[in-house]
């Protein structure tokens, strides 16, 4: 027994279109795009199709940028992500651009229509306390330990990445001056102070540094007597992790964490931009992370009207 369509139910079934039909013919043919994509694609495609027979419109020629429009905004209060919308507008771009070439339609809706932003995701960091207790050096005279100290103490001394630590040669220290040169993006160097701390473990690790025949002299060397690998210095940050703080850890944390508190500390932004070798001050400000006490604090002192009242009684 046949039993009536589910007027409900019409919104949600799978919409069916012989436009799109033809569109993902193309794509796997003539692109040769993988199954997964073509499913993506797909998926987005249905879901206008969708929106555009919810409003009872006859083909794609009638959906305008303005209803375009809508259909973004009602997906992102749906919860749908930046980046998610970001996938589905190129999705309706390019199947319009073939609607256009196919001559079945006279324009692209789509063609200046954005996706909100994506947010740029905060850096994990270590608060001071936690750092201190990575850091704490227990006096274990193993050859390992001082080694994986003195790595760690630099990460954290002077910011720099896992590649500008891995590729360091001793010439590059100049621990009288307290200071590092590195080799950063783009083959930029720049020179570095290097805390007291991280000096001392320096110092320690040398002392004990088996010596190396050659001209190259790098730091950091594995038991073997071979420079130290990215991975290799990877895996030793996240073992201390685990066993010190209870926690993985990688070196770009520690480096998080540098200019974290450099940027609590002093609040110079271009002075931690010129440490970190970042040659745009926008990816330095993903620290500006300053909690408010902090911001309160230098407003009370900086701002002519900023004092209150009871601070003038």
């Amino acid at each position: 027994m046949k039993h009536p369509p589910d007027p409900a139910g019409a919104a949600t079934a799978p919409a069916t279109d012989s436009d799109i039909d033809a569109f993902l013919r193309h794509l796997r043919t003539e692109r040769q795009l993988s199954p997964r994509t073509l499913e993506a694609y797909a998926h987005d495609l249905h879901q206008v199709l969708l929106f555009r027979q919810q409003r009872q419109l006859s083909d794609w020629n009638q959906l305008s940028a303005q209803q375009l429009r809508h259909y973004v905004a009602q997906q992102h209060q749906q919860g749908l992500s930046p980046r998610s919308l970001q996938r589905q507008l190129s999705a309706i771009r390019s199947f319009y651009r073939y609607l256009l070439r196919e001559r079945r339609c006279q324009l692209n809706p789509a063609l200046d229509l954005r996706a909100p932003k994506v947010g740029k995701k905060l850096p994990k960091t270590l608060d001071a306390d936690l750092a201190g207790r990575l850091l704490d050096d227990n006096g274990d005279p193993d050859w390992l330990q001082v080694r994986d100290q003195a790595m760690l103490e630099l990460f954290y001394s002077s910011g720099l990445r896992l590649a500008e630590l891995a590729g360091l040669d001793v010439a590059d220290l100049d621990l009288q001056q307290g200071e590092v040169r590195v080799i950063g993006k783009g083959n930029k160097t720049r020179l570095l102070p290097v805390g007291r701390m991280a000096r001392a473990a320096l110092q320690s690790w040398l002392a004990v540094r088996p010596a190396l025949p050659g001209a190259a002299q790098p730091v950091f060397v594995s038991q073997r007597g071979t420079q130290l690998t990215p991975r290799a210095i990877q895996l030793r940050v996240r073992r201390r992790g685990v066993e010190r703080i209870g926690q993985h850890l990688h070196p770009h944390m520690l480096r998080h964490s540098f200019a974290s508190h450099m940027l609590e500390s002093s609040g110079d932004l271009r002075a931690v931009q010129e440490l970190l070798g970042h040659a745009d001050i926008s990816t330095t400000q993903i620290y500006t992370h300053l909690d408010f006490q902090h911001l309160a604090q230098v407003y009370d002192k900086a701002h002519p009207r900023a004092k209150r009242k009871a601070d003038t009684e």
